[in-house]
């Protein structure tokens, strides 16, 4: 009789942890409160999205990797524009960005470290050793796309936000974002994502890129704040 009381109770603990998780994070819906999420973040802290109650967030899921070992381009430089952002918002919307990624911690470290490479990457794209036709549209796109040129030291890349380790997968694939092929490439990824929220947690903006290259830029975003927030 113990066993079986044992048992029930486990299966019990595991339905109600099951119940937890998934009531962490529903899909999102305009004009709604964002259900709460909870995550550990880069530097080893806990993070609720119910922590920044009161204020304006911007939720930036990046798509992580482009292909198996390589990281997106276009990811590495929204994130350089969203530290441009953080420090031109500096003062007005009372907005709080928070960046979330798909991965471990240890590969979120490794991100890290690789990023000052990853942007000296854009700036060879833009500017080829051979002038091959595969090189020439890509310096094109490039040049269009990566208008600015930010530039990083190894071991000193700013982490001004949180960054939001969703090892799990638990918001970003109850959002409809996490992918294991996507875009012609089969890797573990997201589609890339931003949601802006206002002072009531309400979401004002959402944005779920139907491609690698038409998320919202800087200027656009900064737009959406001053009509919406």
């Amino acid at each position: 009789m113990k066993t079986i009381n044992i048992n029930l109770i486990s299966i019990l603990l595991l339905l109600l942890g099951a119940s937890i998780i998934t009531a962490q994070a529903q899909p999102a819906t305009l004009e709604k409160p964002m259900p709460n999420f909870t995550m550990p973040t880069f530097d080893g802290k806990t993070v609720s999205l119910s922590d920044f109650n009161g204020k304006n967030v911007l939720i930036v899921f990046p798509r992580g990797y482009a292909a198996e070992g390589r990281w997106c381009s276009i990811c590495n430089y929204q994130y350089a524009q969203m530290l441009d952002l953080e420090r031109r918002i500096k003062g007005k919307f009372d907005l709080q960005i928070l960046y979330v990624f798909p991965y471990s911690e240890e590969k979120s470290h490794e991100w890290i470290d690789a990023f000052p490479e990853q942007m000296n990457l854009i700036e060879d794209m833009k500017n080829p050793k051979d002038d091959s036709e595969r090189n020439k549209r890509r310096a094109e796109f490039a040049k269009n796309y990566f208008t600015e040129k930010y530039e990083f030291k190894k071991g000193e890349v700013p982490t001004p936000f949180p960054i939001l380790i969703d090892s799990a997968r638990t918001v970003s694939k109850s959002l409809g974002l996490f992918m294991t092929e996507w875009g012609g490439s089969k890797v573990d990824q997201n589609i890339p994502a931003v949601y802006l929220l206002d002072k009531n947690g309400v979401l004002k903006f959402k944005y779920v890129g139907q491609s690698t290259t038409d998320r919202p830029g800087i200027n656009y975003l900064l737009k959406v704040m001053e009509s919406m927030l």
